[in-house]
Protein backbone atom coordinates (compact mmCIF):
# COMPACT_ATOMS: atom_id res chain seq x y z
CA UNK A 1 0.00 0.00 0.00
CA UNK A 2 2.68 2.21 1.02
CA UNK A 3 4.56 2.09 -2.54
CA UNK A 4 1.37 3.39 -4.10
CA UNK A 5 0.94 6.46 -1.77
CA UNK A 6 4.79 7.30 -1.64
CA UNK A 7 4.33 9.53 -5.16
CA UNK A 8 1.60 11.29 -3.57
CA UNK A 9 3.52 11.71 -0.13
CA UNK A 10 6.72 12.33 -2.36
CA UNK A 11 4.76 15.40 -3.71
CA UNK A 12 4.64 16.88 -0.06
CA UNK A 13 8.60 15.70 1.57
CA UNK A 14 9.89 17.30 -1.86
CA UNK A 15 8.32 20.61 -0.80
CA UNK A 16 10.43 20.90 1.99
CA UNK A 17 13.40 21.19 3.49
CA UNK A 18 15.64 17.83 2.22
CA UNK A 19 16.77 16.78 5.87
CA UNK A 20 13.32 17.61 7.76
CA UNK A 21 11.66 15.44 5.45
CA UNK A 22 13.92 12.69 5.72
CA UNK A 23 13.25 12.66 9.70
CA UNK A 24 9.37 13.11 9.12
CA UNK A 25 9.16 10.04 6.85
CA UNK A 26 11.05 7.72 9.35
CA UNK A 27 9.53 8.93 12.18
CA UNK A 28 6.39 8.25 10.58
CA UNK A 29 7.84 4.40 9.63
CA UNK A 30 8.53 3.56 13.29
CA UNK A 31 5.07 5.10 14.24
CA UNK A 32 3.63 2.92 11.45
CA UNK A 33 4.91 0.18 12.48
CA UNK A 34 4.58 0.66 16.31
CA UNK A 35 1.31 1.24 15.13
CA UNK A 36 0.90 -2.83 13.77
CA UNK A 37 0.63 -1.80 9.99
CA UNK A 38 4.06 -3.11 8.95
CA UNK A 39 2.20 -5.06 6.62
CA UNK A 40 1.44 -2.11 4.48
CA UNK A 41 5.05 -1.47 3.32
CA UNK A 42 6.78 -4.37 1.98
CA UNK A 43 5.51 -6.44 -0.92
CA UNK A 44 6.26 -10.11 0.06
CA UNK A 45 9.17 -11.14 -2.25
CA UNK A 46 10.56 -14.80 -2.02
CA UNK A 47 13.70 -15.58 -0.08
CA UNK A 48 16.88 -15.79 -2.15
CA UNK A 49 19.36 -16.31 0.52
CA UNK A 50 22.74 -15.50 -0.43
CA UNK A 51 26.35 -16.33 1.78
CA UNK A 52 28.53 -13.65 2.03
CA UNK A 53 31.24 -13.13 4.17
CA UNK A 54 30.25 -16.25 6.50
CA UNK A 55 26.45 -14.34 7.02
CA UNK A 56 23.43 -15.60 5.03
CA UNK A 57 21.40 -12.88 3.97
CA UNK A 58 17.51 -13.83 2.85
CA UNK A 59 18.09 -11.50 -0.23
CA UNK A 60 21.09 -9.57 -1.64
CA UNK A 61 19.40 -5.68 -0.97
CA UNK A 62 20.35 -4.20 1.94
CA UNK A 63 20.24 -0.68 3.28
CA UNK A 64 23.51 1.60 3.23
CA UNK A 65 24.62 3.82 5.98
CA UNK A 66 24.05 7.28 6.43
CA UNK A 67 20.00 6.63 6.33
CA UNK A 68 19.81 6.08 10.25
CA UNK A 69 22.72 7.56 11.94
CA UNK A 70 22.04 6.16 15.29
CA UNK A 71 19.80 3.47 15.04
CA UNK A 72 16.63 5.27 16.18
CA UNK A 73 14.54 3.87 12.95
CA UNK A 74 15.77 0.08 13.07
CA UNK A 75 12.28 -1.64 13.23
CA UNK A 76 10.30 1.05 10.24
CA UNK A 77 13.04 0.01 8.37
CA UNK A 78 13.15 -3.41 8.45
CA UNK A 79 9.75 -3.45 7.42
CA UNK A 80 10.46 -2.53 3.92
CA UNK A 81 11.77 -6.10 3.52
CA UNK A 82 15.65 -5.54 3.05
CA UNK A 83 18.28 -8.30 3.30
CA UNK A 84 20.27 -6.46 5.43
CA UNK A 85 20.40 -3.26 6.96
CA UNK A 86 23.84 -0.42 7.58
CA UNK A 87 23.61 1.51 10.59
CA UNK A 88 25.98 4.79 11.24
CA UNK A 89 28.43 6.28 10.55
CA UNK A 90 28.97 7.04 14.43
CA UNK A 91 31.85 8.01 15.96
CA UNK A 92 33.00 7.93 19.89
CA UNK A 93 31.91 11.01 20.95
CA UNK A 94 28.25 12.65 20.23
CA UNK A 95 29.13 15.64 17.12
CA UNK A 96 26.44 17.53 15.23
CA UNK A 97 28.27 17.56 12.31
CA UNK A 98 28.46 20.54 9.53
CA UNK A 99 26.12 23.35 9.83
CA UNK A 100 22.48 22.95 8.41
CA UNK A 101 21.52 23.44 5.56
CA UNK A 102 23.36 20.35 4.68
CA UNK A 103 21.54 18.25 2.53
CA UNK A 104 20.26 19.05 -0.83
CA UNK A 105 18.08 17.71 -3.71
CA UNK A 106 19.12 17.38 -7.33
CA UNK A 107 15.43 16.19 -8.52
CA UNK A 108 16.92 16.72 -12.21
CA UNK A 109 18.69 13.55 -12.08
CA UNK A 110 17.66 11.69 -8.75
CA UNK A 111 20.92 12.90 -6.92
CA UNK A 112 21.76 13.78 -3.64
CA UNK A 113 24.64 15.91 -2.30
CA UNK A 114 25.21 15.84 1.60
CA UNK A 115 28.01 17.77 3.79
CA UNK A 116 25.99 15.93 7.07
CA UNK A 117 29.47 15.14 8.65
CA UNK A 118 29.05 12.02 10.59
CA UNK A 119 26.21 14.35 12.83
CA UNK A 120 25.28 11.30 15.16
CA UNK A 121 24.79 10.86 19.09
CA UNK A 122 28.03 8.99 19.51
CA UNK A 123 28.30 5.00 19.55
CA UNK A 124 26.94 4.60 23.51
CA UNK A 125 23.72 6.34 22.35
CA UNK A 126 23.93 3.84 19.20
CA UNK A 127 24.11 0.72 21.58
CA UNK A 128 21.43 1.89 23.41
CA UNK A 129 18.51 1.62 20.85
CA UNK A 130 20.06 -1.84 19.42
CA UNK A 131 19.68 -3.20 23.33
CA UNK A 132 16.19 -2.11 22.45
CA UNK A 133 15.39 -2.85 18.68
CA UNK A 134 13.48 -6.31 18.09
CA UNK A 135 15.46 -6.55 14.93
CA UNK A 136 17.09 -9.67 14.39
CA UNK A 137 18.15 -9.63 11.04
CA UNK A 138 21.97 -8.89 9.29
CA UNK A 139 22.77 -5.49 10.70
CA UNK A 140 26.26 -3.83 9.82
CA UNK A 141 27.50 -1.09 12.30
CA UNK A 142 29.37 1.87 10.21
CA UNK A 143 32.42 3.04 12.22
CA UNK A 144 33.80 6.39 11.92
CA UNK A 145 36.43 9.04 13.58
CA UNK A 146 35.16 12.46 15.41
CA UNK A 147 35.89 15.40 13.80
CA UNK A 148 38.28 17.49 16.09
CA UNK A 149 40.75 13.48 16.44
CA UNK A 150 44.00 14.20 14.35
CA UNK A 151 44.16 12.34 11.19
CA UNK A 152 47.24 10.44 12.92
CA UNK A 153 45.48 9.21 16.10
CA UNK A 154 42.20 8.52 13.59
CA UNK A 155 42.81 4.96 14.38
CA UNK A 156 42.09 4.97 17.69
CA UNK A 157 38.60 6.08 17.16
CA UNK A 158 37.88 3.04 15.25
CA UNK A 159 39.50 0.54 17.57
CA UNK A 160 37.49 2.07 20.10
CA UNK A 161 34.00 2.08 17.92
CA UNK A 162 34.61 -1.42 16.74
CA UNK A 163 35.27 -3.07 20.40
CA UNK A 164 32.35 -0.82 21.58
CA UNK A 165 29.65 -2.37 18.44
CA UNK A 166 31.54 -5.85 18.14
CA UNK A 167 28.76 -7.60 20.25
CA UNK A 168 26.08 -6.35 18.18
CA UNK A 169 26.93 -6.35 14.49
CA UNK A 170 26.45 -8.72 12.21
CA UNK A 171 29.20 -6.85 10.23
CA UNK A 172 31.19 -3.67 10.57
CA UNK A 173 31.71 -1.13 7.99
CA UNK A 174 35.15 0.89 8.39
CA UNK A 175 34.42 4.35 6.80
CA UNK A 176 37.45 5.81 5.80
CA UNK A 177 36.05 7.69 2.69
CA UNK A 178 33.38 10.25 3.40
CA UNK A 179 33.79 13.10 2.09
CA UNK A 180 32.96 15.43 4.60
CA UNK A 181 35.59 14.70 7.18
CA UNK A 182 38.89 16.41 6.68
CA UNK A 183 41.50 14.57 5.49
CA UNK A 184 39.89 11.31 6.31
CA UNK A 185 40.45 9.92 2.66
CA UNK A 186 44.08 9.91 3.09
CA UNK A 187 43.62 7.05 5.19
CA UNK A 188 42.43 4.93 1.67
CA UNK A 189 46.69 5.76 0.94
CA UNK A 190 48.95 1.79 0.60
CA UNK A 191 50.78 3.07 4.00
CA UNK A 192 48.33 4.56 6.55
CA UNK A 193 45.81 1.97 5.01
CA UNK A 194 48.11 -1.07 5.39
CA UNK A 195 48.87 0.21 9.33
CA UNK A 196 44.90 1.35 10.00
CA UNK A 197 43.74 -2.55 9.01
CA UNK A 198 46.69 -4.17 10.53
CA UNK A 199 45.67 -2.84 14.10
CA UNK A 200 41.86 -3.47 13.64
CA UNK A 201 42.42 -6.59 12.36
CA UNK A 202 44.57 -7.50 15.24
CA UNK A 203 41.69 -6.43 17.78
CA UNK A 204 38.99 -8.11 15.77
CA UNK A 205 40.89 -11.63 16.50
CA UNK A 206 40.87 -10.37 20.40
CA UNK A 207 37.11 -10.23 19.96
CA UNK A 208 36.37 -13.00 18.19
CA UNK A 209 38.46 -15.17 20.43
CA UNK A 210 36.76 -13.37 23.89
CA UNK A 211 33.00 -13.23 22.31
CA UNK A 212 33.27 -16.51 20.34
CA UNK A 213 31.67 -15.07 17.40
CA UNK A 214 33.73 -13.95 14.24
CA UNK A 215 32.17 -10.72 13.04
CA UNK A 216 32.99 -9.96 9.74
CA UNK A 217 35.11 -6.40 9.17
CA UNK A 218 34.09 -4.43 5.63
CA UNK A 219 36.14 -1.21 4.18
CA UNK A 220 33.87 1.05 2.49
CA UNK A 221 36.31 3.20 -0.17
CA UNK A 222 35.33 6.45 -2.34
CA UNK A 223 34.68 6.46 -6.32
CA UNK A 224 37.59 8.75 -7.17
CA UNK A 225 40.26 6.75 -6.98
CA UNK A 226 42.21 5.97 -10.07
CA UNK A 227 43.31 2.24 -11.70
CA UNK A 228 46.64 2.82 -9.52
CA UNK A 229 44.80 3.66 -6.49
CA UNK A 230 42.11 0.64 -7.03
CA UNK A 231 45.23 -1.61 -7.83
CA UNK A 232 47.09 -0.65 -4.05
CA UNK A 233 43.93 -0.48 -2.43
CA UNK A 234 43.08 -4.11 -3.65
CA UNK A 235 46.69 -5.47 -2.82
CA UNK A 236 46.28 -4.07 0.68
CA UNK A 237 43.07 -5.53 1.45
CA UNK A 238 44.46 -9.24 0.35
CA UNK A 239 47.41 -8.72 2.36
CA UNK A 240 45.26 -8.02 5.36
CA UNK A 241 42.61 -10.46 5.03
CA UNK A 242 39.70 -8.07 5.15
CA UNK A 243 36.23 -10.14 5.16
CA UNK A 244 34.18 -7.30 2.58
CA UNK A 245 34.63 -4.06 0.65
CA UNK A 246 31.72 -1.86 0.32
CA UNK A 247 32.12 0.14 -3.26
CA UNK A 248 30.95 2.94 -3.26
CA UNK A 249 30.82 5.62 -0.73
CA UNK A 250 29.40 9.36 -2.27
CA UNK A 251 31.82 11.49 -4.85
CA UNK A 252 33.67 15.01 -5.27
CA UNK A 253 32.78 15.03 -8.71
CA UNK A 254 30.17 17.03 -10.23
CA UNK A 255 30.57 15.25 -13.58
CA UNK A 256 27.23 15.42 -15.64
CA UNK A 257 25.41 17.94 -13.01
CA UNK A 258 27.74 21.30 -13.03
CA UNK A 259 24.94 23.38 -14.43
CA UNK A 260 21.76 21.96 -11.66
CA UNK A 261 20.88 24.05 -8.44
CA UNK A 262 23.03 23.10 -5.26
CA UNK A 263 25.59 21.62 -7.87
CA UNK A 264 28.08 23.99 -6.23
CA UNK A 265 27.33 23.16 -2.97
CA UNK A 266 30.98 21.31 -0.97
CA UNK A 267 29.92 17.68 0.10
CA UNK A 268 29.42 14.08 -1.91
CA UNK A 269 27.23 13.48 -4.50
CA UNK A 270 25.17 10.17 -4.66
CA UNK A 271 21.92 9.33 -6.68
CA UNK A 272 22.20 8.83 -10.42
CA UNK A 273 25.13 10.26 -11.28
CA UNK A 274 26.99 7.76 -9.16
CA UNK A 275 26.16 5.42 -11.03
CA UNK A 276 29.14 4.38 -13.62
CA UNK A 277 31.43 5.94 -11.61
CA UNK A 278 30.86 3.58 -8.41
CA UNK A 279 30.31 0.53 -11.51
CA UNK A 280 33.83 1.80 -12.36
CA UNK A 281 35.22 0.91 -9.36
CA UNK A 282 33.71 -2.56 -8.50
CA UNK A 283 34.52 -4.15 -11.79
CA UNK A 284 38.01 -3.00 -11.17
CA UNK A 285 38.46 -4.35 -7.98
CA UNK A 286 36.86 -7.36 -8.57
CA UNK A 287 39.34 -7.94 -10.97
CA UNK A 288 41.90 -7.04 -8.55
CA UNK A 289 40.80 -9.27 -5.94
CA UNK A 290 40.00 -11.89 -8.25
CA UNK A 291 37.13 -13.20 -6.19
CA UNK A 292 39.09 -13.08 -2.98
CA UNK A 293 37.24 -10.49 -1.30
CA UNK A 294 33.26 -9.88 -1.47
CA UNK A 295 32.43 -6.58 -2.95
CA UNK A 296 29.16 -4.88 -1.61
CA UNK A 297 27.79 -2.63 -4.36
CA UNK A 298 26.60 0.75 -3.60
CA UNK A 299 26.00 4.07 -5.85
CA UNK A 300 22.97 4.93 -8.11
CA UNK A 301 20.55 2.39 -7.92
CA UNK A 302 17.28 3.43 -8.95
CA UNK A 303 16.02 0.24 -10.38
CA UNK A 304 16.34 -3.46 -10.55
CA UNK A 305 18.08 -3.25 -13.51
CA UNK A 306 20.69 -1.25 -11.95
CA UNK A 307 21.00 -3.59 -9.00
CA UNK A 308 21.27 -6.29 -11.67
CA UNK A 309 23.92 -4.42 -13.46
CA UNK A 310 25.77 -3.79 -10.13
CA UNK A 311 25.98 -7.50 -9.52
CA UNK A 312 27.43 -8.08 -13.33
CA UNK A 313 30.13 -6.20 -12.49
CA UNK A 314 31.53 -7.92 -9.72
CA UNK A 315 29.03 -7.08 -6.48
CA UNK A 316 28.10 -9.69 -4.39
CA UNK A 317 25.17 -7.72 -2.91
CA UNK A 318 24.23 -4.37 -3.19
CA UNK A 319 22.99 -1.42 -0.76
CA UNK A 320 20.80 1.64 -1.77
CA UNK A 321 20.06 4.96 -0.34
CA UNK A 322 19.26 8.02 -2.81
CA UNK A 323 17.16 5.57 -5.07
CA UNK A 324 14.74 4.79 -1.54
CA UNK A 325 14.32 8.67 -1.95
CA UNK A 326 13.23 9.00 -5.35
CA UNK A 327 11.59 5.55 -5.67
CA UNK A 328 10.32 5.03 -2.37
CA UNK A 329 9.67 1.39 -1.02
CA UNK A 330 8.71 -0.09 -4.15
CA UNK A 331 12.66 0.32 -5.28
CA UNK A 332 13.16 -2.34 -2.61
CA UNK A 333 10.77 -5.44 -3.44
CA UNK A 334 11.73 -4.44 -7.20
CA UNK A 335 15.35 -5.07 -6.40
CA UNK A 336 15.37 -8.19 -4.05
CA UNK A 337 12.85 -9.81 -7.30
CA UNK A 338 15.38 -8.67 -10.03
CA UNK A 339 18.43 -9.72 -8.01
CA UNK A 340 16.39 -13.16 -7.10
CA UNK A 341 16.07 -13.86 -11.06
CA UNK A 342 19.39 -12.93 -12.14
CA UNK A 343 20.72 -15.62 -9.38
CA UNK A 344 18.48 -18.05 -10.48
CA UNK A 345 20.32 -19.83 -13.01
CA UNK A 346 23.97 -18.83 -11.39
CA UNK A 347 24.77 -20.39 -7.68
CA UNK A 348 27.23 -18.12 -6.50
CA UNK A 349 28.46 -18.37 -3.05
CA UNK A 350 31.59 -16.10 -1.02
Amino acid sequence: MLSFLYPLARAYLFRIDAETAHYLTLRFLNAAVHAGFACCFAEHVRDSPRTVMGLIFPNCVGLAAGLDKNGDYINGLAALGFGFIEIGTVTPRPQPGNPRARLFRLPQVDALINRMGFNNRGVDALITNLKDTCYRGILGLNIGKNADTPIDHAVYDYLYCLERVYPFASYIAVNISSPNTKNLRQLQAPDELSALLGLLKGKQHRLADFYGRWVPLALKIAPDLDDEQIKLLADTLIKHRIDGVIATNTTISRTGVQSLPYSGEDGGLSGRPLFNPSNRVIQKLHAQLGGAIPIIGAGGILSGEDANTKLAVGAALVQIYTGLIYRGPKLVSECIRATADYYDSRIVKF
